[in-house]
């Protein structure tokens, strides 16, 4: 960051990311002299971006504050009506795009592409911004790559994937956009973050940060909610619970039926007040003229609503195995860490001296079989591997080492 710079406030709630937030302050300047017909800095400002960067490190909230900035006559002052509106979701002239099943259609893809291509109607750019472009089909990557090729005037397009690579974001759009690598955030700089936003006492807060792995969201979770912290432990409880074939098929169902009960509840409440708010928008219940017709148009609209409201459910059982198998690789690690004596802060504070007792049981190669074999479980079930069937194989290579 240069010492002229001054980074404006919708920028804070990022954390430890200074380089970050200094490219992308330079770039709204840059964006608001574009606007005013006075450019001073053409360069710093482009129509694609890519923000990258492991889970929990931001991606979407940069995304979010950088288009605050855009529409914010004065940079991004986080006060103004155009900042609480982007920030909120509301601002007209952003598109949101926030996957709630596995992929993005290409339908719903030229949609918004299409909507996009349109003059600003209240703020000073058109944005669409995707929240998770790595779930983009191969059609649904080719048409936004054709909009990303020949961008309207006024339009930026954001966008935000795990990393650059082909897996995540194909070549093609990559090379159009600038990237924004986004870094884990320093345990320190999120302890810091729950003391002086949410209130944490300081040693809640040191806990959650290092438990979380650099993941801002995860740590709030495990500070504030009990429920958090109580899956955790379960998580972290199960490779003393891997002692024989039974006992790793038990495990495996455990773990399983825990996904889906917190993707449950994190979803039921959503799913039903839209079922609601579908049926009394289409006079569900009518009586009178018309009232067969409208209620076949109901059944369709409902039946269109439960299939994404299924896909949405997989997708946070998903979210939610992976990451108990993320807690349960920080455990690995830490086992790992202990049998060569490397001077590094534990993952898992709680489970110190139960990853001390592993470290003399187990050798370090079988420990690292262990850790491979958390990690192998992750990538078979992004390909999409039956969950059951990859967690069910997991347990029986922990069991062995």
């Amino acid at each position: 960051m240069t010492d002229t710079l001054t980074v404006p406030p919708v920028f804070d709630t990022l954390v430890g990311q200074e380089d970050a937030t200094a490219t992308l302050a330079r770039a709204a300047a840059a964006a608001g002299a574009l606007v005013a017909g006075t450019p001073t800095d053409p360069a710093a400002m482009t129509h694609a971006w890519l923000f990258t960067g492991p889970p929990g490190s931001g991606r979407s909230v940069a995304a979010r504050a950088f288009a605050a900035a855009l529409q914010c006559p004065d940079g991004g002052c986080g006060t103004c009506q155009a900042c609480h509106t982007v920030l909120g979701g509301t601002h007209a002239d952003v598109r949101f795009v926030v996957p709630e099943g596995l992929t993005i259609s290409v339908s719903e893809m030229r949609a918004l592409v299409l909507r996009a291509a349109s003059s600003p109607s209240q703020g000073r750019w058109q944005i669409l911004l995707i929240e998770d472009a790595d779930r983009l089909t191969e059609a649904a990557g080719n048409a936004l790559l054709k909009a990303v090729e020949e961008p309207p005037p006024r339009t930026v397009f954001l966008l935000c994937t795990p990393s650059t690579h082909p897996d995540d974001i194909s070549v093609t759009i990559r090379s159009r956009c600038r990237v924004v690598q986004l870094r884990q955030p320093a345990p320190d700089a999120v302890a810091a973050v729950l003391r002086q936003r949410d209130g944490a006492d300081g040693s809640t807060a040191e806990w959650a940060a290092a438990a979380a792995q650099g993941h801002v969201g995860r740590a709030r979770r495990l500070a504030r909610d009990p429920q958090a912290r109580s899956r955790r432990e379960a998580v972290l409880a199960l490779p003393r619970r891997l002692t024989g074939v039974g006992a790793c098929f038990d495990a495996a169902n455990a773990l399983i039926e825990a996904a889906e009960a917190e993707a449950a509840a994190s979803v039921s409440e959503l799913d039903s007040s839209e079922r609601v708010a579908l049926e009394t928008a289409l006079g569900a219940g009518g009586t009178g003229r018309g009232a067969a017709g409208a209620a076949r148009g109901v059944a369709g609209q409902l039946k269109d609503l439960e299939k994404r409201q299924k896909s949405r459910a997989t997708r946070a059982q998903r979210d939610a195995l992976d990451r108990a198998l993320v807690d349960l690789a920080g455990f690995y690690r830490d086992v790992l860490a202990r049998s060569f004596g490397a001077p590094v802060a534990p993952v898992h504070v709680d489970t110190a001296d139960l990853a001390s007792t592993a470290a003399e049981r187990w050798g370090p190669e079988s420990t690292l079989r262990r850790l491979e074999a958390v990690l192998a479980c992750r990538t078979a079930i992004e390909t999409n591997v039956k969950p059951r069937i990859a967690v069910e194989a997991m347990m029986l290579a922990l069991w062995r080492g």
